[in-house]
């Protein structure tokens, strides 16, 4: 066997590939599910019911797909231009770091400018973070890989320091967690008595502008030409190393803007525990979606469906609900074969 470049790919087989490879996924856990001695069938309308089958599990499920979706961003930006940005989870704590600082009464401003000057900073802060690693990527030619990923654990290690130091809340009965951010920085609720907050809003909204920026722009043209072919973008004339740079900037905003989002429209306050992993989450997002930025938002939601749903699922049939993490696991790799299928036809010699 052989695989052979298609020299067309339709529309049609662009949309289906990645639903029926999430379609086999679910197929192959379903062996897990019947080893775990659970009807399919059961786990699987429970897993729905328990994500979508009320007003609160519709809001709860959007409320953990507003991080997803911006972490999700932050990867598909960066993996655009063969920058491996592993950092989403460092620069997610650098955002809410920032926001923390600005958003607890070193500044006090109107709401409608508030909440803009958090999320500036925020992103600034996530931006400025992978900066610095896609500046020994550039000059030194260090793997950003490996630099990312190990910032990770100096950013968490630092929020440690400060929620047990100096941003320590007096007033929070000994526990570790700054000081609430004021009133004026807290996005509204878009559903009344439930969690769900305008973060939502910010995060589809960055998703159609990442959209736009890398299909309209000189600016998405140049990211998408140096992850296509480096040398050949240079013989083009694009400056490689600031394209890289730039999208480093961006990329790192977006995680930033995850970090301001959910402290400041959800848990209130900085916590060392504030992200279950959205950073990691996110490069699994950005994968399903095939790096394309509206289609992080579908993907988004499909992991917090099979989260959210799984918690509901392991309650009532008994059944781990590490399920969620098999299940997720085996969509992307399934995804990323049918991407494989969608670009190369299989010929047998």
């Amino acid at each position: 066997m052989r695989l052979e470049p298609r020299e067309n790919v339709s529309l049609t087989l662009l949309i289906t590939g990645p639903v029926l490879a999430v379609a086999v996924a679910l197929g192959l856990c379903s062996i897990l599910l019947v080893w775990a001695g659970a009807s399919v069938t059961d786990a699987y309308i429970l897993l729905v019911k328990g994500a979508l089958g009320s007003r609160f599990a519709i809001s709860e499920t959007l409320t953990r797909t507003t991080p997803l979706i911006l972490t999700g961003l932050a990867a598909a930006v960066a993996f655009r231009a063969k920058l491996w940005n592993i950092g989403g989870e460092g620069q997610f704590y650098a955002g809410a770091c920032a926001a923390t600082l600005l958003g607890t009464g070193a500044i006090s401003l109107p709401a409608y400018l508030m909440v803009p000057l958090l999320f500036i900073g925020g992103a600034l802060a996530g931006g400025l973070l992978l900066l610095l690693p896609t500046l020994l990527k550039t000059r030194l030619n260090v793997d950003e890989v490996v630099t990312t990923l190990l910032l990770n654990f100096i950013v968490l290690l630092f929020v440690n320091w400060l929620l047990f130091g100096p941003w320590k809340d007096p007033m929070a009965m000994g526990w570790p967690q700054a000081a609430p951010i004021i009133d004026q920085g807290v996005l509204p609720e878009l559903l009344a008595r439930t969690r769900l907050h305008a973060g939502l809003l910010v995060a589809i909204g960055s998703a159609i502008l990442s959209w736009v920026l890398m299909r309209y722009t000189v600016w998405g043209y140049e990211i998408r030409a140096v992850g296509a072919n480096q040398e050949a973008a240079r013989f083009a004339g694009i400056p490689i190393n600031r394209t890289v740079l730039r999208t480093a900037l961006i990329s790192g905003g977006l995680a930033g803007f995850a970090g301001v989002a959910e402290i400041c429209g959800l848990k209130g306050y900085l916590t060392l525990d504030l992200s279950p992993g959205f950073g990691y989450t996110g490069i699994v997002v950005a994968m399903l979606a095939g790096l394309n930025p509206l289609g992080v938002v579908l993907s988004a939601f499909f992991v917090a469906v099979v989260y959210n749903g799984a918690d509901s699922m392991s309650r009532a049939l008994a059944v781990s609900n590490y399920i969620a993490d098999v299940i997720t696991a085996t969509a992307l790799l399934a995804v990323l074969v049918s991407m494989l299928l969608t670009r190369y036809r299989i010929k047998l010699k």
